[in-house]
């Protein structure tokens, strides 16, 4: 191509730059031929001397995964950049492996010069940074990018349970025994099968719950009871079962989570066989579920602090050895949740048993189970109604029990709630009758004000008691919604628009004085994602509170697209990974109480180009839920 300054004229980003400039640019340029099909640059090995901007044929680029598989490969044609992202982020390393077609013919940019453009020329510099920071939104890219730290010398070194998944492990066989099965009989078949676990039928051949040494003890032995009585007499309930394409981390949480110690596999909507806790966590030896089991054997409140106090230094090590913050957050929920269930068992043991049926339920954060390291109580209870004689009675235990409960919670280091939102507030303790009112006034008698005070709510979680309460209570908030909301919807999304991602007009960071810093806050960026994703999940009568599992909730009923989904999902782990790693290492490295304050200068040039994509991706949903519920622009 004779003219150059034509070509560079359609090229992006060189027709953001001026005439005369590119003029000179011209003359800079170098041409190089590729006869032959040729390997140019492999990623992360080969240093590039500069920007190619290709003039005939094209660049075939893509990644190599531990297999040499080929993953996310992109064709790089007439007019495309390749380098510039690879130069300015990546130590001139080449990001891809880059394979030339023959014909290829390419104008070379020295990497002098094209660092001398990216200085002078903002808007220049601005496209490689700002199309990086929209690849790294995308969790397969970020993940071949993504430097892989060193691992640290630590405890935790079981790194199978997140990649692994259950269809890899050796499962035990299904020993089933029917319903009428005598006691004994049941544990003869056991003995000889060599299982601590059977599988109990009904006629259909479903299984209606299950038989273990522990119920063979506590159930017929402690209690004398004749052994030729059918089995159907002792069983445990209920059957846990989960899929075999799930990851081993899920099924063990699963495990906790129920209080379960025997998990059945499916497959293809069979089962074909089941898994045991104590075997899984023996195999994984050093775990972070070890710990969540030490936490589980503790005998006082002394030794809770003690494990409480160890959670920040697991949290780091677990996010240098690149485990994801979904799971993370899932890690110190559970810790959290094991920690509130030993005290409240404990309180109970203490107080003597409840006057009435109760749900412990946990909200914000906690009931999202988002739980970072600057975490405090958010809990309230609901108890069954019962008749006016006994009101006053049931209220009285109810609130010395939450007190008691609430206050152990804050000596081990769940710190009181500062907005009062605890069931030992008399606000938060009340009758599920109540309860209904109470969100019957929130939906019908919206405003500003309730919606911004109460919407920590909608993602209330069980975690203790009759769970038949809170299906009741879920049942008439779904009732509520199918009525005449709008105006509930209206104010729940003027939240979502509360906070402004912190971007200036011209890409820069919006930060406040803390201290002898400039700062953002972390929480405060977070937030409109947890707003809208709410909004959204309760217009489709979703009651799941996880704001990633809502998110994948709403893509599967076509609310998001796949693209829609992926953005809001990496962009709210990103923050989320962000903020646990910055709390982490305050409470580590400099033993200070953790904060979500940000100050944008200590950040790498990539962390701050993926912040600055990812808090335009926040601006254009917020525009998106303006223009849904709100109805205006």
């Amino acid at each position: 191509m004779d003219n150059r300054f034509a070509f560079l004229k359609t090229v992006s980003p060189f027709n953001l730059l001026p005439d005369d400039v590119l003029l000179g640019v011209e003359s800079l340029l170098q041409e190089v031929r590729y006869t032959k099909e040729a390997l140019i640059y492999q990623q992360d090995t080969s240093k590039l001397r500069g920007l190619d901007i290709v003039v005939e044929g094209a660049y075939e680029t893509f990644f190599y995964d531990s297999e040499q598989n080929k993953r996310l490969p992109e064709t790089y044609g007439v007019g495309a950049c390749y380098g510039g992202m690879s130069i300015l982020l990546n130590k001139k390393r080449s990001i891809r492996t880059v394979i030339a077609r023959k014909g290829t013919v390419v104008y070379a940019l020295p990497r002098r010069d094209f660092r001398a453009l990216c200085l002078a020329y903002e808007n220049f510099f601005h496209y490689f940074t700002a199309r990086y920071g929209e690849r790294m939104l995308n969790e397969e890219y970020a993940h071949f990018v993504k430097p892989i730290s060193a691992p640290e010398e630590n405890y935790i070194a079981a790194d199978q349970m997140y990649s692994r998944r259950i269809e890899t492990l050796e499962v035990r066989s299904i020993l089933a025994v029917p319903f009428d099965t005598p006691i004994f009989r049941a544990a003869q078949l056991m003995a000889e099968a060599k299982v601590s676990c059977s599988f109990v039928t009904a006629d259909t051949g479903e299984i209606i719950g299950y038989l273990t040494d522990i119920t063979l003890r506590d159930n017929v032995i402690a209690q004398q009871l004749n052994v030729t009585r059918p089995v159907a007499d002792v069983l445990d309930t209920p059957i846990v079962s989960i899929s075999s394409e799930a990851y081993v981390y899920e099924a063990i949480l699963l495990m906790f989570q129920t209080k379960t110690r025997y998990l059945l596999v499916e497959k293809g909507g069979q089962y074909i066989g089941f898994m045991s806790r104590n075997k899984l966590l023996s195999d994984l030896a050093q775990s972070p579920f070890m710990f969540i089991q030490a936490v589980k054997s503790a005998q006082s409140a002394r030794e809770l602090k003690r494990r409480w106090e160890m959670v920040p230094d697991m949290v780091n090590q677990l996010l240098s050895r690149g485990v994801k913050a979904e799971i993370v957050n899932q890690v110190i929920t559970t810790v959290a949740d094991t920690i509130a269930l030993k005290v409240i068992e404990s309180v109970l043991a203490e107080h003597g048993p409840a006057p009435a049926k109760f749900v412990f339920m946990v909200l914000g954060s906690e009931g999202r189970k988002e739980q970072t390291l600057l975490t405090d109580q958010d809990n309230a209870i609901i108890y069954e109604d019962k008749a006016n004689e006994q009101r006053e009675l049931v209220r009285a235990y109810f609130l010395h029990f939450a007190e008691a409960v609430s206050d152990q919670l804050n000596h081990i280091g769940l710190s009181f709630c500062t907005g009062g939102f605890m069931a030992k507030n008399h606000k938060w303790t009340h009758s599920l009758s109540h309860w209904k009112r109470n969100y019957h006034s929130w939906m019908s008698d919206s405003n500003a004000e309730t919606v911004m005070k109460f919407s920590t709510f909608f993602d209330c979680r069980f975690l203790y008691g009759e769970a038949a309460i809170m299906d009741e209570l879920q049942a008439f908030m779904g009732e509520e919604l199918r009525g005449p909301v709008d105006r509930f919807f209206y104010y729940m999304a003027k939240n979502a628009l509360q906070y402004e991602p912190p971007l200036t007009f011209f890409r820069n960071f919006r930060t406040f004085t803390q201290g002898t810093q400039q700062v953002f806050d972390l929480k405060k960026t977070m937030t409109p994602i947890v707003d809208l994703v709410r909004v959204y999940a309760l217009k489709h009568q979703i009651f799941k509170t996880n704001t990633g599992e809502r998110l994948q909730e709403l893509r599967t009923k076509g609310v998001f697209t796949e693209k829609e989904y992926e953005e809001l999902f990496q962009a709210y782990y990103y923050l989320m990974g962000m903020r646990l790693k910055k709390q982490a290492r305050q409470l580590i490295n400099d033993r200070v109480p953790p904060t979500n304050y940000l100050d944008p200068k200590v950040l790498t040039q990539v962390e701050q180009v993926t912040l600055k994509e990812i808090f335009k991706v926040i601006a254009d949903f917020q525009l998106r839920i303006k223009v849904a519920f709100t109805k205006t622009l």
